[in-house]
């Protein structure tokens, strides 16, 4: 099958693919040449046993925009014909009286219609007989171009110039199984659109992601221990999970009107959400283990909000006064700073602790650059915990890993 992947969160597609279709038990055959495990691509050829199983991926991934029945590929039109001869088997059947309609894109550069309706007629020894329908068809077959970045020598010349160039780097062909409907669910969730989110909430994209790599589904029993504004909380319940949330901060959960309950209404998830509890994760009230199946959260790492844990950040002094003033009012107790190395291992110490067998972590890990080292990641796990992805979101300088 022809994966064709949304321009977004490269190092998250394999995680992703790899976590539905455990959820849904199948297994996806990888090539085992890595250039053809490229990332960076946008197009991957993997293996199913059956058709169905692309129908759950593109449904359900959010970095997929399309699957395809994969036909054939080449390094020129004139390859690629021959080799879509060879498997006439696989085409032949809608030849005769299946309505159908052609798909030309390209990649890293565009295409004319002309051009398009050139590439098109190229494929008349197929023969299709029934009708040309461009809204409902019973068949789409694709076709896309992939080239390499444009040069400047290129840039002007002709559609066919430019390949003699070399910038063609492979063409592709198939026949379309099922579009990346979950793609829109990103506009769904957007924070922008939401009734309660703060200056840290999570951008829709990675909640998502993060929801899928946490494998949430019904019957699935999720805690974000760092919940905040339950960015995280709203992507893994719409997916069926129900979700425990708390913070040492209970205005963040509750906002003027309760918050996180409010915006949980907008997305019809209301009823998933267990309860919200205010407390410091590491002074928790848990009096048992192995009760969730997946932690995931957003710590707060400083960015834009530090993380804070109970505690004064400076002991009093023997001789300060007792607290002299009205009784009547709450009381907030001090917060001292949360380093992030200490955070990170009473995470992992507190999900080694709180998850079933077979659960998972799922969280963000701020990182620098230059200085990262993938070990720095193994020398946090607990026995018995192993590292299933490990997926940059590179912002240049820094990066945070989930």
């Amino acid at each position: 099958y022809l994966f064709v992947f949304a321009q977004a969160h490269d190092e998250f597609r394999i995680p992703e693919l790899l976590s539905i279709s455990e959820l849904h038990g199948f297994a996806i055959h990888f090539p085992d040449d890595p250039e053809e495990l490229d990332v960076t691509r946008p197009f991957m050829i993997l293996g199913l046993d059956r058709e169905e199983h692309a129908n759950i991926l593109a449904k359900r991934c959010i970095l997929i925009r399309s699957i395809y029945e994969f036909y054939a590929r080449g390094r020129n039109y004139q390859e690629l014909h021959e080799r879509n001869r060879l498997v006439q088997s696989k085409w032949f059947q809608y030849a005769a009286d299946t309505s159908f309609k052609y798909v030309v894109a390209g990649y890293n550069h565009s295409i004319s219609q002309r051009r398009q309706r050139e590439v098109v007629e190229t494929f008349s020894y197929m023969a299709f007989m029934g009708k040309i329908d461009l809204k409902d068809p019973e068949v789409v077959m694709g076709c896309f171009e992939e080239c390499e970045t444009y040069n400047e020598d290129s840039r002007g010349k002709p559609q066919e110039m430019r390949r003699q160039d070399g910038d063609f780097r492979q063409v592709y062909f198939g026949r379309l199984i099922e579009e990346g409907s979950a793609r829109s669910l990103v506009t769904k969730f957007d924070v922008k659109k939401r009734e309660y989110f703060g200056n840290t909430s999570m951008e829709a994209e990675i909640s998502l992601l993060m929801a899928n790599q946490a494998q949430a589904s019904p019957s699935k029993l999720v805690y974000d221990p760092f919940i905040g504004t339950g960015s995280m909380a709203y992507t893994t319940a719409y997916f069926g999970a129900h979700v425990y949330g708390s913070d040492i901060d209970g205005r963040q959960m509750r906002g003027k009107v309760p918050g996180i309950l409010r915006a949980a209404a907008q997305y019809g998830v209301a009823d998933k959400i267990i309860d919200l509890c205010t407390f410091d994760v590491t002074k928790n009230p848990w009096r048992c283990g192995e009760l969730f199946d997946v932690i995931i959260t957003d710590p707060p790492y400083g960015v834009r909000a530090g993380a804070k844990r109970l505690g004064r950040k400076k002991e009093r002094e023997p001789k300060q006064q007792p607290f002299t003033g009205p009784h009547d009012l709450p009381y907030i107790p001090p917060t001292r700073p949360y380093e992030l190395s200490d955070l990170v291992s009473d995470l992992v110490l507190l999900a080694r602790y709180l998850l079933k067998p077979g659960g998972r972590l799922v969280f963000f890990l701020p990182t620098v650059t230059d200085e990262y080292e993938e070990v720095d990641i193994y020398t946090m796990l607990c026995e018995g915990m192993e590292v299933l992805a490990n997926s940059l979101q590179d912002f240049g300088s820094w990066g945070r890993r989930v």
